[in-house]
Parts: structure tokens; C-alpha cells; sequence
């Protein structure tokens, strides 16, 4: 075979390869256009999937929103003679159900319902605020006057105790069961001294006030004994006033020691025996027995769903926090 026989074969060979290079390399763009269109396809389909479902979930929420706000009150409309029930579960303080805003419309509802025979407060309380408890008590005496017909019971839980007790004192009758905690009739103000800890580490305080006590009870400057004193008086005329309602709700059933108002609190049966309470019972046992409307229908003033849902994916954590940085030392009924 000549040489120039063996030349033309690697010719050849080029000559038939290109176009299968040329077919591999097309297939593979093809291919990898394909599967991005698919890929495109599926993102889409998945993100149409998500907007819908959050449409449905939205929307569900918004149905059983307007029937937790528009309907609650539907089963107490078509009830006959029953004893009206409000729950105060908690700290009493500007919001829960601890708050004037929920207890007031629930205690006006339940009076001013003329199927409703008697109304029941339940407290589970350790206390709170005096500007909410006194702000419901006013309330609680207004309602008495406007239907004097239709008693007042406090039924205890667990614990009934400074600001919860505040609020039981204002009604008729109170019952606890023997373990339940009731009384702490006193007042108190807390907060922290930093003073000696900025002293050590070489802190200094720079707070500039225009008037001479506008820095008062600043945890980070000494307490002079003029502002302690002003503190303690506040303590005491709130104390006076909470002893006021105490001795005006219990009248001759009390039987006071000097300890009575000291800010100590006692079992429930040693509760009865000084007259800080009237008896043993229960929501159903107070209903069944003292009221005879076995009946309850609850009128406490539920959160509606939205809030629940808020409050379950932390929307309110940062305002709560600011509250609570900038609510400083105030009394407390606790």
C-alpha cells in the first residue's frame, strides 16, 4: 500500500467523527434545555401549590375568626336560666384575662343577660396591678346596684391573693377549697440597686433630670432616703385603700387581727375561719347547690383567633419586651 493510500485514512476518519462531535454536543444542549424547562415547570408548579394552600390557610383563618367574633355569644342567647361564669386566670395586670378590659364587658354581659341567675368569678390569681383591680371592682359595685337581685359569687382556684383577693373582696359571697391560697392583703414595689456593682467596675451614672426627684427609683443611682420615704407613703395609701375594700366587702364576717392586713396569706379553711372567705365549692357546686341553675355558661372574653395566632409565632415578643423595659418599678398588689 502506498503512503499516500495510508495518508487519506486519518482523512477520512476526521471526516466521519466531526459530525458525531457535532451530534453530542446538540443532544447534550438539547438535553440540558429540557430539563431546565422541566425544572422551571416544577418550581412553577410547586410555588402555584404554596399560594394556594396559603390562600386556603388564610382563609380558614378569616372564617373562624368572623365566627369566634360574630357568634360567641349565641349559646347564652338561646340558654334559659343559667349562672353566668367569668374566668380570671392569671396575673391581673393590662392585658389577659386579668385585665379591666376583658373582666368589665364580661361582667355587663353576664348581669345585664336576663336568663342569667347569678354570676360566678373565678379566680386563679397570685394578684397584679391595683389601677386594674380597683378599675374592676368599681365595676363589680356598679353591676350590684344596678341588680340587686342577682348575686355576686367568687369561687377560688389554686391561689387568691393580693390583687385577686382585691377583686374576690367586692363580691356577695366567696368560696375556696381548704388548700387554696387566699389573703396577702398588702402592697409592694420592687426593682435592683446597680450602685455598688458600678462602683467596683468603675461605672459611672450620667443622668441629667430637670427637677430635683426625676430620676426616682433609678436602678443605677443610690436611693436617698427623702425618695424612699415618698415610696413608702404611696405603699401605704394604697394599702389603705385595699383594706378599705376588704373591710367594706366583708363587713362583720371578717375577723381582724393585727396580721389580717400584714400581707400574709393562709390556706383556704383558715381563710374561712378569720372570715376571709364564706365556704367550700366549686363553680359546679356553687351552681348546683347556692344558685340552683346547674346551667353555666361561660362569658369570659376569650381571645379571638387572630390574637391566639399572633401570640403563637411570637408577633407580640417585641413589644412585650419594650413593655416591660420601660413599665418600671410601679405598685403592685402581689
Amino acid at each position: 500500500m502506498s503512503d499516500d493510500s495510508r495518508q487519506d485514512h486519518p482523512d477520512e476518519h476526521t471526516r466521519t467523527s466531526a459530525p458525531a462531535t457535532f451530534n453530542n454536543w446538540e443532544r447534550e444542549t438539547l438535553e440540558r434545555l429540557v430539563f431546565a424547562t422541566v425544572r422551571e415547570q416544577r418550581a412553577a408548579r410547586r410555588w402555584s401549590i404554596f399560594f394556594k394552600l396559603s390562600f386556603l390557610v388564610l382563609a380558614f383563618f378569616a372564617i373562624w375568626a368572623y365566627f369566634d367574633f360574630n357568634f360567641s355569644g349565641t349559646d347564652a342567647d338561646a340558654m334559659g336560666r343559667h349562672t353566668a361564669l367569668i374566668e380570671i386566670d392569671g396575673a391581673i395586670d393590662t392585658e389577659g384575662s386579668g385585665s379591666a378590659d376583658s373582666v368589665i364587658p364580661s361582667l355587663d354581659k353576664a348581669f345585664a343577660d336576663p336568663g342569667s341567675a347569678a354570676v360566678i368569678l373565678r379566680i386563679d390569681s397570685p394578684g397584679g396591678s391595683p389601677v386594674q383591680a380597683g378599675i374592676i371592682v368599681d365595676e363589680m359595685l356598679r353591676m350590684k346596684k344596678l341588680y340587686p337581685n342577682k348575686p355576686l359569687y367568687v369561687v377560688v382556684d389554686e391561689i387568691c391573693a393580693s390583687g385577686g383577693y382585691y377583686i374576690a373582696a367586692a363580691a356577695d359571697k366567696i368560696y375556696v377549697n381548704k388548700a387554696s391560697i387566699v389573703g396577702s392583703v398588702g402592697v409592694l414595689m420592687d426593682g435592683f440597686g446597680f450602685t455598688g456593682l458600678m462602683d467596683k467596675l468603675g461605672v459611672e451614672r450620667r443622668l441629667l433630670t430637670a427637677g430635683e426627684n426625676k430620676g426616682f427609683l433609678d436602678p443605677f443611682s443610690p436611693q436617698t432616703e427623702k425618695q424612699k420615704q415618698h415610696a413608702l407613703s404611696m405603699l401605704s395609701e394604697i394599702h389603705q385603700q385595699f383594706i378599705a375594700v376588704v373591710r367594706a366587702g366583708r363587713g362583720k364576717r371578717l375577723k381582724e387581727t393585727p396580721e389580717i392586713f400584714s400581707g400574709l396569706y393562709w390556706t383556704g379553711a383558715k381563710a374561712v375561719e378569720m372570715g376571709l372567705a364564706d365556704g367550700f365549692g366549686t363553680v359546679d357546686t356553687v351552681a348546683r347547690d347556692v344558685v340552683k341553675a346547674e346551667d353555666i355558661i361561660d362569658y369570659t372574653a376569650h381571645e379571638g383567633l387572630p390574637e391566639r395566632v399572633l401570640k403563637k409565632f411570637g408577633a407580640s415578643v417585641g413589644a412585650g419586651a419594650v413593655h416591660s423595659i420601660y413599665k418600671g418599678a410601679v405598685p403592685a398588689l402581689r
